[in-house]
Formats: structure tokens, C-alpha cells, sequence
């Protein structure tokens, strides 16, 4: 492409500085703004619950790229930077000191926000939220200097957080709505056994209950919930989820559904205008439907895909949804898309924690995890794509060879 285009990617986190790498990578020469709105240069965002957290990695270990990356291959990489609006018509992006920037193709990056918790006291010193390096770096140093920590949220940040603090020697409570943590998307067999987990390291569960209030003398020092149980409190982790960061898109005039919608190429229906990562919600060509993934592996390949794209490569985007999580000594590895099912499959030693796991509907296998079994990953991701029909007793058979399973039906 001519020397005299210019691309404009707003959101230098994962997706946006995938998107960046992907254009010179192939062989893109006009110019590439990345724009972030933090202080820092892009990192990854699974550290910040887990080994960054914990004080096991540095930045340095969680950036997406060396320092000096940008600078050699030609990025203009502005950070503590903010984007305030978006024109369409005029193909500008404003940024907040008024300078406005022309571009030929733009890619909305803008990822998530964590959902904030609606109770009074939420916003007393003590109570965090998790999403930037900022966030972790507050909260490592808030758990080591605190003994009673309460994570109010059992899904994968509340889970990994919760973990984090008990590594780190806290005290931990967890308040979560449902019977189990995790039950919303991995149901309550799977979530049963990271309920197991956690208690055999000391954590101490709150199900069925919502934070009421956070109280204090100018500071967190405890939770009410609503059956009317008080948590000493030192630390409040708000994980209650998050929104996509939609805003501009909005102004802009964007069509929005649970995000940005786009095609499978990435693509709004804006000429010029794509979106990838959080804030994206995708047409999926294997699922015929439009999914936002909130997941590490599609902010890692979307950026790409929208990248190609924008250079006219035509290139759809169909990967199967796929995300991990470390808690204590228990590695997991989710492949599929199961908004619903009908049947759980388990394969392999559940009580030694290294099994399989699977989720069928209509007999279909929907979706695969992995615990602590490690050379299964493309079998798993072939075995979830055929969507296959699969007897029940046969996928739980540690005998069944899952791999020539695929073989036989494809």
C-alpha cells in the first residue's frame, strides 16, 4: 500500500499492538498511530490476576513487546494518550488536547471496563477493581499489607484473584451469587471441582448471597452481605464482570449489539472502521452467530485477522474460542463456544485433577477443557470444530482414542 495511507488502531493493548506487529509484518509502509490511554506500553492482561500479581513476573515479563520495538519498526505508539471522538465521514479521530488525526482504515481496540459494584461504601480506599497494571500493582501491594482479603465475584477474575491472595498469605473470602464459582460458564460440576480446589487451600466461599455494603471509618474495613453476614475486610475485590467500552463507537454512529458488531473480517458496517478484541462482537462462521469473546486468544489472533484484513487479504475470522487459567497447582484450557448444553462428560481422574472435561448438546460436542493434560490441545480443538455426535460412554472411555475419533468422522 502507498507510503501516504495512515492507520489508526485506538487501544494499544493486546488486539491493537497484535494489529500493529501483523501490518509491518506484512509489509504495510504507510503510517501506524497506536493509541492507548494508559502510561505504559501494551502488556498482557492474564498476569495481572496471576503471576504478575503475585510479585512472579515484572512488566518487562508481561509486555507484548520489547521497549524499543516500536520505535524500530516506524509505530508511533502514544501513550497516556485519549481519543474523545471519532468521524466517519471525515475520517478523523480527536484526541483530547483537540489535535485531530486523518486516517484511511481504523481499528477500534477499545477492549473492556470492569463493571463497578452498585452498594454504598463501593467506593471507599481498599476497594479494587482489577484491569491495568496500575490496578495489580495497587492490589498486590494492598494484599501483603492486609490480612482479611473479600473478592466479591466468583468467576475467572474473582477465582484467580482469590488464589493470587492465598499465595501471597491473605486471609480470602468469596461472595458469589450462585452455588458454586464459575457456575455461569463452566456449570456446576466443573465449578464444583474449583470449589474443592479453593477450599483444600483455605478460601472461604459466601454462595447464594450479594454484597450489601462496604463499611468503614474512611477506609474498607467490611462487607455485609445480604443474609446479613458481616466480612472483616481489609481488601474489597470487586470481579463482577465487564462492559465493552463502546462509547465512541456510539458517538460515531457505529451499529452496536453487546459491542461493536462486525462481520467475520472484523469489519463495521462503516467503510474504513473495524474492531477486534473486547469490544468486538463477531460473526463466527463455524457458530453462525455473532459472539464478543472477552478472552485472551482472541484479543492475541482478532488483532491480526483485522490487520490482513485491512490490507484486503479477505481473511475470515474462525478460530475456536479457546482460554486457560492457572489456580494453585490446577492448569486449565478451555476450547469451544457453549453458551448452553445438555450434558457434562468427564474422562480421567477427577479427584487427581488431570481429566478432561466435555460439554454436549444434542450429543454434539460444543466444548473441551483440559486439567492438567497438556498433550491433547489440537485434538481437543479438532474434536469441539467437527461438532461431532459422539455415544457419551465412549468420549468418557480413557480407551477411546480421541484423535482417531475426529479422523473416522472427517
Amino acid at each position: 500500500m502507498s507510503t501516504s495511507e495512515n492507520t489508526v488502531i485506538v487501544g494499544a493493548a493486546m488486539t491493537g499492538a497484535k494489529a500493529a506487529q501483523t501490518l509491518r509484518d506484512e509489509g504495510y509502509d504507510g503510517s501506524v498511530i497506536l493509541i492507548g490511554d494508559e502510561p505504559v506500553r501494551p502488556y498482557e492482561r492474564p498476569p495481572l490476576s496471576k503471576t504478575y500479581l503475585r510479585g512472579e513476573t515484572d512488566f518487562d515479563g508481561a509486555a507484548i513487546h520489547p521497549a524499543d520495538y516500536y520505535r524500530e519498526h516506524d509505530i508511533e505508539l502514544r501513550t497516556s494518550t485519549t481519543v474523545t471522538a471519532i468521524d466517519p465521514a471525515a475520517r478523523t479521530v480527536t484526541l483530547a488536547s483537540g489535535e485531530a488525526l486523518p486516517y484511511h482504515r481504523l481499528l477500534l481496540a477499545t477492549g473492556a471496563r470492569p463493571r463497578t459494584l452498585p452498594v454504598p461504601g463501593a467506593d471507599l480506599p481498599g476497594v479494587h477493581l482489577l484491569r491495568t497494571v496500575a490496578d495489580s500493582d495497587a492490589l498486590r501491594h494492598a494484599i501483603t499489607e492486609s490480612r482479611s482479603v473479600v473478592v466479591i465475584g466468583g468467576g475467572w477474575i474473582g477465582s484467580e484473584v482469590a488464589a493470587s491472595a492465598r499465595q501471597l498469605g491473605a486471609e480470602v473470602a468469596v461472595v458469589e451469587l450462585g452455588s458454586v464459582p464459575l457456575e455461569r460458564v463452566l456449570g456446576t460440576e466443573m465449578g464444583t471441582v474449583y470449589r474443592d480446589v479453593h477450599t483444600d487451600h483455605g478460601v472461604r466461599f459466601h454462595f447464594g448471597v450479594q454484597a450489601q455494603a462496604v463499611r468503614g471509618g474512611g477506609r474498607a474495613e467490611e462487607v455485609v452481605l445480604s443474609d446479613g453476614t458481616v466480612l472483616a475486610a481489609e481488601v474489597v475485590v470487586v470481579g463482577v464482570g465487564v462492559v465493552p467500552r463502546t462509547e465512541l463507537a456510539e458517538a460515531a454512529g457505529l451499529d452496536l449489539d453487546n459491542g461493536v458488531v462486525v462481520d467475520e473480517y472484523l469489519a463495521t458496517a462503516t467503510p474504513g472502521v473495524y474492531a477486534a478484541g473486547d469490544v468486538a462482537n463477531a460473526y463466527h462462521p463455524l457458530y453462525r452467530e455473532h459472539i464478543r469473546l472477552e478472552h485472551w486468544s482472541a484479543a492475541l489472533n482478532q488483532g491480526p485477522a483485522a490487520a490482513r484484513n485491512m490490507l484486503g487479504q479477505a481473511t475470515p475470522y474462525e478460530k475456536i474460542p479457546y482460554f486457560f487459567s492457572d489456580q494453585y497447582d490446577l492448569g486449565m484450557e478451555y476450547r469451544g463456544w457453549a453458551p448452553s448444553w445438555d450434558q457434562v462428560v468427564f474422562r480421567g481422574p477427577v479427584d487427581r485433577r488431570e481429566f478432561l472435561c466435555f460439554w454436549l448438546r444434542a450429543s454434539r460436542v460444543v466444548a473441551a477443557l483440559s486439567v492438567n493434560v497438556w498433550d491433547l490441545g489440537q485434538t481437543l480443538e479438532d474434536l469441539v470444530r467437527a461438532q461431532l455426535a459422539v455415544d457419551p460412554t465412549i468420549l468418557a472411555d480413557p480407551d477411546t482414542d480421541l484423535a482417531a475419533l475426529v479422523d473416522a468422522a472427517t
